[in-house]
């Protein structure tokens, strides 16, 4: 078994970890370090807690962020389209667009019925 192989793959996994870990690292050692109770206390968006940690959360909200994920997903398989759009042909163009208008459809569906309102 030949390693030489393996040493592009091994240097791409110790800089990716050197990138994660390193500016952490210069972080905690260089940054100040000064706590204080202010800072030590438990908040809320900027207010005090007002309730417990566990508190539930409307489904709303759960539903919107669902949407937001499903949607912004579906729009990053526009780039690969967009940026192989000259080599598609024809065929790959109107995959394209029925791609398009099943998620505008999506979209206008869950607008109509309400999903996205928060009140």
């Amino acid at each position: 078994m030949n390693l030489e192989q393996y040493l592009p793959v091994l240097l791409f996994v110790l800089v990716g970890i050197a990138v994660g870990v390193l500016p952490q690292v210069f972080g905690y050692i260089l940054g100040p370090n000064r706590p204080d109770p202010a800072k030590n206390s438990p908040y809320e968006c900027g207010f005090e807690a007002f309730e417990d940690a566990r508190m539930k959360f409307d489904v709303r909200y759960y539903l919107v962020a669902i949407l937001f994920i499903l949607f912004d997903l579906e729009i990053t398989f526009l780039v690969p389209w967009v940026v192989a759009f000259t080599d598609i042909g024809s065929y790959g163009f109107w995959v394209g667009v029925v791609f398009l208008v099943d998620l505008i459809v999506g979209f206008v569906y869950a607008w109509k019925v309400g999903a996205l309102d928060w009140e």
